[in-house]
């Protein structure tokens, strides 16, 4: 065959193979960018709602601030008054201005009291005179009957006793006489409805919540309320995520919610100096579904774009593959003998320089054996051009077989002639091939009516390192030595005189 290495087919899989690798680069590329863009949209999403989380606790906490610093100040001026005894002698009117900040304590909010020592009710912002009621058991008197340097005390939620038994808590300081003795208490309710009211303006989502709770894990308002969401009271201390909300003051973060199991970015922060926490629920389904939409059709978009380039990709490489395919089939056209199989005139030209050369280059030998089928005019004349054209091709065939080395070729030379190149070849060698060559084609079987043989003759030329000898002499050295054979009876093998 007139190919001798495999570099045809590394020259078509090596661009090939480039082009898929950067096809393959590109597309990667791409999902990179792609990827890295989503994650900076999926962190923006996240910064925002967590910034808009800590708007809304700020605002509550500081609207909880200002309603205690009310209060606080209007225990105050009740223990103020309480403590000027004079001042409580006037009419039950005027006494009800003087004890209670009658602007600040309305209903919507609850009501402050006075109690005296055993727990009575002495005054009442809601009553002029005051309902008839004991406080003793609450947990406010007892903690500041049992406690004097208490101050400012935020009690658990509790039912109110009178009304329509909302949830409250309260807010409350001692009043104590000139010799420090317990003298009762200075209490503010404050309805937990009112949190409610204040929540329920705060457009949070579907599925998210703002929630109060004191430090003791119990839970004051929450917004929106639903059936199954927890009751005003319950406890949350034991849950990890309200353990690591009271270890922090404020803050972010992102867990599994205690109840649902479901994802939750929660925002929280403690209101002051207060025993209560501000927290912000958010379902993360609900702050990362514009996003989860916006990257499907991004995800879908690129997934479509890189399947276009790689559908693009194999179409080229099956056109460069296809084109590669019919140059090799023009150059293999090109280089091989049409009737014969072997390589022409042209490929053996070539093969002969470059072996020449490298013989030189390496100091190694290079035989050359001219073949020739004897009486091959005789033969034509009697089978005609097709018998002659078929009895060279099985001779080719028959040559061919018996070359084993990759690197050897054999050629058509012209007409009936043809001719083996032996690169690295020595002449005991080469004497080989030939006979087995000869011994072949004499073996194969006859094409005529009265079984005659086709045999060939075989001359050998060889060029031996360190001779004074160039690529023209070793042809003519074979070509003298067929013409040997030829002239000694033919169907031999006629090497180099010495």
């Amino acid at each position: 065959m007139p190919t001798r290495s495999p570099r045809s087919s590394l020259s078509r899989s090596q661009p090939e193979l480039i082009l898929n690798l950067g096809s393959c680069l590109a597309v990667l590329a791409i999902v990179a960018i792609v990827s890295y863009l989503l994650a900076r949209e999926r962190d923006s999403v996240e910064q925002s709602a967590k910034r808009s989380s800590s708007n809304i606790v700020q605002l509550i906490e500081s609207d909880i601030l200002r309603n205690v610093k009310l209060y606080d100040q209007s225990l105050r001026r009740l223990i103020w008054a309480v403590q000027h005894p004079d001042l409580l002698q006037v009419r039950s009117q005027l006494r009800q201005q003087i004890l209670f900040n009658q602007t600040f304590a309305a209903p919507v909010r609850g009501n402050i009291l006075w109690l005296d020592a055993k727990g009575e009710v002495r005054g009442d912002s809601l009553n002029v005179v005051p309902r008839q009621a004991s406080l003793a058991d609450s947990v406010a008197f007892q903690a500041h009957r049992d406690n004097p340097g208490l101050g400012l005390f935020i009690s658990p939620p509790f039912q109110a006793r009178w009304g329509n038994l909302d949830w409250c808590i309260s807010f409350s300081r001692r009043i104590s006489r000139t010799d420090g003795e317990f003298a009762g208490l200075a209490m503010g309710v404050l309805r937990l409805s009112y949190f409610s009211q204040l929540f329920e303006r705060l457009d949070i989502g579907t599925d998210s919540s703002i929630n109060l709770l004191n430090t003791d894990g119990q839970l004051l308002a929450r917004q929106p309320s639903r059936p199954q969401a927890p009751l005003i009271g319950s406890d949350f201390s034991a849950r990890a995520n309200f353990q690591r909300i009271l270890s922090e003051h404020s803050g972010s973060f992102t867990a599994p919610s205690g109840a649902s199991g479901a994802q939750r970015m929660y925002t929280f922060a403690r209101v002051g100096d207060l025993p209560l926490i501000v927290l912000v629920a958010h379902s993360t389904d609900e702050v990362f579904q514009s996003w989860r939409r916006t990257a499907a059709l991004v995800s879908v978009a690129t997934g479509i774009l890189c399947i276009g380039i790689l559908w693009l990709t194999l179409l080229l490489a099956r056109e460069l593959r296809r084109r590669h395919d019919a140059e090799q089939g023009l150059a293999a056209l090109a280089a091989t003998d049409s009737l014969t199989g072997l390589a022409n005139r042209r490929q053996l030209d070539q093969v002969l320089r470059q072996e020449w050369a490298r013989a030189q280059r390496n100091r190694q030998p290079l035989a050359i054996l001219m073949v020739d089928v004897d009486h091959f005019k005789a033969y034509n004349q009697r089978h005609g051009h097709a018998g002659g054209d078929h009895a060279l091709r099985e001779v080719a065939r028959t040559i061919e077989r018996c070359i084993r080395r990759p690197a050897d070729l054999a050629a058509r030379y012209g007409g009936e002639e043809f001719q083996v190149v032996l690169p690295e070849t020595e002449l005991s060698g080469a004497r080989l091939l030939a006979e087995r060559i000869r011994a072949s084609v004499q073996q194969m079987p006859s094409f005529d009516s009265d079984a005659r043989p086709v045999t060939v003759s075989i001359g050998i030329g060889l060029y031996t390192p360190g001779t004074q000898q160039d690529l023209a002499g070793l042809l003519g050295t074979a070509d003298e030595a067929l013409y040997r054979a030829k002239a000694n009876g033919r169907n031999r093998v006629e090497g180099p005189l010495e």
